[in-house]
């Protein structure tokens, strides 16, 4: 995955009242291991009047999971193809190191299932743009998911698994009501 090929476009009113572009550029910030990777694309707070605060206030903050509270957060993010050469306990190393990474160690509530279950107190619409992804719940079979599908994520402990050979790109918008 060539992660500087994303772009981002972010739009806004110049002191004239016309609409311009303020940013056209790669991600605010990235992280990315091995073929897995996750590309910050914008936040912005959610309270009226504050739409245009801050032209880019992700560049000064640190790598979190989720929103704050009272903000909306866009970003690229892949999965890799699920590697069934490591042992659970391998799994479970990197999955804890990824989730510490971006702030969320204390996000993953249930593994039970797969290391990377985690859960969020947002809101979250993702897309998938490339590839073939499982959706994990708690209850039930795997949901298959390919390239085109939405999945409007509740709240819910769930995780994201690749059992195909390509590395699957989606986009997310987290929204933290606080």
């Amino acid at each position: 995955m060539d992660w500087s090929a994303l772009r981002r476009i972010v739009t806004d009113n110049g002191a004239d009242g016309r609409s311009r572009i303020l940013i056209d550029s790669e991600a605010a910030k990235l992280i990315a291991v091995e073929e897995a990777g996750l590309a910050e694309i914008w936040t912005a707070d959610l309270e009226p009047g504050r739409l245009f605060d801050a032209a880019d206030k992700l560049k000064d903050e640190d790598l979190r999971l989720e929103p704050a509270a009272g903000a909306v957060k866009v970003r690229w993010f892949s999965v890799a193809p699920d590697d069934d050469g490591r042992t659970v306990a391998e799994k479970d190393a990197a999955a804890a190191f990824a989730f510490a990474a971006v702030g969320a160690a204390d996000a993953r509530i249930d593994t039970s299932r797969h290391p990377m279950m985690h859960k969020t107190e947002t809101l979250d619409v993702i897309i998938l743009v490339k590839g073939a992804v499982d959706l994990v719940l708690d209850d039930g079979a795997p949901t298959p998911l390919k390239a085109g599908d939405v999945v409007i994520q509740r709240a819910t402990n769930h995780a994201w698994i690749n059992r195909g050979d390509e590395t699957a790109l989606l986009v997310a918008v987290l929204i933290n009501a606080g």
